[in-house]
């Protein structure tokens, strides 16, 4: 999914669902779908894995002045749309590739770490052309640039590289007719290592509790083995402009309600076929298994993994916020909750925050609107039988 700034609100519900969560638990609550405030000089910094990025494209860049180097590149961003950059400098035979392939498997172990994942997640740094249009020029001989892709969707400008490491300045609105190589990282493997990270995170933590063997809160009883769902039928995210460099998300959800033995449940939705926002898609995904929750309500957050999600600060901040909620007896709001958790470094250039959906009932049925105005939901109940 392309990265998007998301910045509609719909302030009155959410102002409404922000006071019921301070006031059933008794502390401050920003209005959701409003990124924390953060000093002028955090919020144009770049991210951890962005400055390895940045570095990582200016290298890239100086190596290509060896001819037979620029060549096989060149060759191999004509063939394919992603290039495994530590694939491609393990098996080249030119010097100057030769000599980057300890930097590349560095800057993946560093990109690994800033991101939380396993030591064994393998290479996640990719190499493409950055628009179809530059494929003539490219081919023609024309010296290419290297940027790395950016998350931050208000950028007026982007730095590119020359094979010399001089900083060129591009307009991150119009797409420049030279070429341009951008450094980026493989984002759905990132995130699929990431989500499992987070779930193994959350189960230690005791935030993924074994389900009872029947649940009480289906819509209508069934004498049939099985279990109530609610099923995503259609979604649709806004779509807003977006720098050229930018490359794709990944999107999750996080589902949330509470669990039979009275603590707050979370559990994880991996939605990679959301690839552009303004499109409609048809999954028919399960969104909630409702035999997992006490109430006949869930929450739902529905985030984005623009490159520098930290998947084990999120179980940690979600666990630190959350294993602190009670149940009182009544079904309580957890968005808030979840937005509070986020650690404030989400917030700086483009949010991970998508949108969110409060009290969904097993029942609901037919279009939702996000609280954030950004997307919206076509669900039903549908039923699992169990073979």
């Amino acid at each position: 999914m392309s990265r998007t700034s998301r910045t509609r609100r719909s302030a009155l519900a959410l102002a409404l669902c922000a006071a019921t969560v301070a006031t059933l638990q008794g502390v401050a609550s920003p209005t959701a779908g409003a990124a924390p405030t953060s000093s002028p000089s955090t919020s144009t910094s770049p991210s951890t894995v962005g400055r390895i990025e940045d570095s990582t494209a200016r290298a890239f860049a100086e190596s290509l002045s060896e001819g037979s180097w620029r060549t096989q590149v060149r060759t191999a961003a004509l063939a394919s749309d992603q290039i495994d950059l530590r694939a491609l400098t393990g098996r080249t035979t030119t010097r100057a590739g030769g000599a980057l392939e300890p930097a590349i498997a560095t800057a993946d172990r560093r990109i690994a770490e800033a991101k939380g994942l396993a030591a064994d997640t393998g290479s996640l740094l990719r190499l493409r052309l950055a628009a179809p249009s530059m494929r003539d020029e490219l081919v023609s001989g024309t010296a290419p640039l290297v940027a790395a892709a950016t998350t931050d969707d208000s950028a007026e400008t982007i730095t590119a590289y020359d094979s010399r490491g001089r900083a060129h300045t591009l307009d991150a609105r119009r797409t420049p007719d030279r070429p341009v190589y951008v450094v980026d990282i493989d984002v759905s493997r990132a995130m699929a290592a990431g989500l499992k990270t987070l779930n193994k995170e959350l189960t230690t933590r005791g935030l993924t509790t074994p389900k009872p063997s029947t649940a009480p809160n289906s819509p209508t009883r069934s004498a049939a083995a099985g279990f109530w769902t609610t099923k995503i039928d259609s979604v649709q995210l806004s779509s807003d402009e977006e720098p050229w460099v930018s490359g794709d998300a990944e999107v999750f959800s996080i589902v949330s309600g509470f669990g039979f033995d009275g603590k707050v449940r979370v559990d994880t939705v991996d939605m990679p076929y959301l690839d552009n926002d303004g499109t409609t898609y048809y999954p028919n995904q399960i969104l909630v298994n409702w035999s997992s929750y006490k109430y006949n309500l869930a929450d739902v957050v529905m985030m984005e993994d623009d490159g520098d999600t930290n998947y084990q600060a999120l179980a940690k901040a979600l666990a630190d916020a959350l294993l602190t909620i009670t149940d009182l007896g009544a079904y309580i709001p957890l968005v808030n909750a979840i937005l509070d958790a986020i650690p404030v470094s989400w917030w700086t250039n483009d949010p991970d925050y998508v949108d969110s959906w409060y009290t969904l009932a097993n029942t609901s049925t037919g279009r939702l609107n996000g609280a954030r105005a950004n997307g919206w939901l076509t669900v039903t109940p549908y039923f699992v039988t169990q073979s």
